[in-house]
């Protein structure tokens, strides 16, 4: 099995313990080179020793995670696992950009699962647009329309939440349809996105469809009603989900 050289930046040093504990006892594949308190610890360090992965806390003094990252221009010649002990509202930038975190305490089983993932490497164009989502998101910053990066087999796929029309579940894949006729299959479960997309115009009106209210061309009464999507398709609503639907669409009036 081929080793990965990793560094761990936290400013906490009961983190950098917990984590290397964890990391020699459940990754006998992964070495940690190094450990940093400061983002500018990190930085020489980089320099001087590259690795293959850093696990790199989000919120230091002084510098943050996004200033190591900026300081080479978040063109980074290694993979990073963010480690987080941010509210579930700020995880939810982590999911949006499609980037590996791990939630402080970390859990063993993410952890195993996220360095399983440094096999995928994905392309630095790829990598940046995710760093800048992840940004973004964290920092509020509102630069346009916002964006979703979307895990499929193939990699991640970028896409706007005004072109996503509806997105269904397909056993443990979901298929995300969008407004150029393109039909994008993620990796995600469809609860993963039901979480991610439920602050926005998004619903789940069925047990298998979640639906962008912007994008409803009309609604037919019936038990539980159907909705026609801007492509045309229709989409059955449980009676369960009738009244709410009907609810968040009066809002949107």
């Amino acid at each position: 099995m081929e080793q990965i050289k990793a560094i761990i930046v936290d400013d906490e040093k009961n983190n950098r313990i917990a984590l290397h504990k964890l990391i020699e006892k459940f990754c006998p594949n992964v070495s940690i080179i190094s450990e940093c308190d400061s983002v500018d610890c990190a930085i020489s360090t980089l320099e001087q020793t590259p690795p293959d992965v850093i696990f790199l806390d989000v919120e230091m003094p002084g510098r943050n995670g996004f200033d190591l990252l900026a300081h080479f221009n978040y063109q980074c010649p290694f993979e990073v696992i963010f480690t987080t002990a941010y509210s579930q509202y700020a995880v939810k930038a982590f999911r949006f950009s499609a980037l590996d975190y791990l939630l402080k305490p970390v859990d063993p089983e993410e952890l195993i699962r996220a360095v399983h993932k440094l096999s995928q490497k994905i392309s630095d164009e790829t990598k940046n647009k995710q760093f800048e989502l992840l940004e973004q998101k964290i920092s509020n910053k509102d630069l346009g329309k916002k964006q979703l990066a979307i895990s499929t087999l193939e990699g991640i796929y970028f896409a706007t939440l005004d072109e996503i029309i509806h997105v269904d579940a397909d056993s443990s894949y979901t298929k995300i349809y969008l407004t150029s006729g393109e039909m994008i299959m993620s990796s995600k479960p469809l609860k993963y996105f039901e979480e991610l997309l439920e602050d926005y115009d998004f619903v789940r009106v069925h047990q298998s469809h979640i639906i962008n209210l912007k994008l409803i061309r009309r609604y037919v009464r019936g038990d539980g009603g159907q909705v026609i999507m801007l492509n045309g398709t229709e989409i059955e609503v449980s009676r369960r989900k009738k009244d709410d639907l009907l609810a968040k669409i009066s809002e949107t009036l």
